[in-house]
């Protein structure tokens, strides 16, 4: 297979965290990735890291400005001339009271984690059509259940499993789309360096998981790099829950 029929992937959010490691998987299965995020560091970190492992190129980005997504989805076909899959993992949240948070708070949280899918998605479509590729949201089992002071990251996240339904059906039959909902992530070392940390689970907060482990990027990794593939290409219009069992566990005081 010679370059230009190499697939490209681009990952929003890609420079840090779960993003990070969904990019890596692509690189390591011959995919070319485009690294899309907000912090310039962690991205040129990033893309330097994942030059090591295939072709892979960085693209400063706030998906929740159109231009700027307009602008990635260009640079994207300039490099690689086609695109295949858009990843949706960009995401922020906000913890506060409800009472206290403001609509500004609100509103930079859904820019960021909906509206910056439905951008990259309006627009990465008409190449996706073309390449007969897919889309993954990462969502959370927060749009299923909930903690206290998170209307804003929840809302947003119970967003993206809608919008791949909705997805799934209008780019239908061209365009596979689902939603992956992790759990309990530890990214700890998956951080940009400047804030990498060891990982401080203890062992009771991996115990009470049901598979006895909190979950790690490479867990959310291998399912998109399924979800892409043409392995999956029976599977879409899907939410995937990926958490150790969490949601499915009855916890009594």
């Amino acid at each position: 297979m010679n370059d230009k029929e190499r697939r490209v992937a681009v990952v929003t959010g890609g420079a840090q965290g779960i993003g990070k490691a969904i990019a890596q998987r692509l690189l390591r299965e011959s995919w070319r990735v485009v690294i899309a995020d907000s912090d310039a560091e962690a991205g040129e970190e990033t893309e330097a890291e994942a030059l090591a492992l295939g072709d892979a190129q960085f693209v400063r980005t706030d998906v929740g400005v159109e231009d700027e997504v307009v602008h990635l989805v260009e640079q994207t076909l300039v490099r690689f001339d086609r695109l295949d899959a858009l990843v949706n993992n960009a995401g922020i949240g906000i913890s506060k009271p409800v009472e206290e948070l403001a609509l500004e708070e609100w509103n930079r949280v859904l820019a960021t984690n909906l509206t910056g899918a439905f951008l990259c998605a309006k627009h990465a479509a008409r190449h996706l059509r073309a390449a007969r590729g897919a889309i993954v949201n990462i969502a959370s089992t927060r749009a299923l259940q909930s903690e206290g002071n998170t209307e804003a990251y929840s809302a947003s996240k119970g967003g993206l499993v809608a919008l791949a339904h909705a997805l799934a059906m209008s780019l239908a039959p061209d365009v596979r789309v689902n939603c992956v909902s992790p759990g309990w992530i530890d990214v700890s070392e998956w951080k940009k360096r400047s804030r990498r940390k060891p990982s401080r689970i203890t062992p009771e907060e991996h115990a009470q998981q049901p598979v006895g482990r909190v979950g790690r990027p490479e867990d959310i990794a291998a399912i998109v790099a399924y979800l892409l593939s043409e392995e999956a290409g029976f599977v879409t219009g899907q939410n995937f829950v990926v958490d150790g069992g969490m949601t499915r566990k009855m916890i009594y005081v």
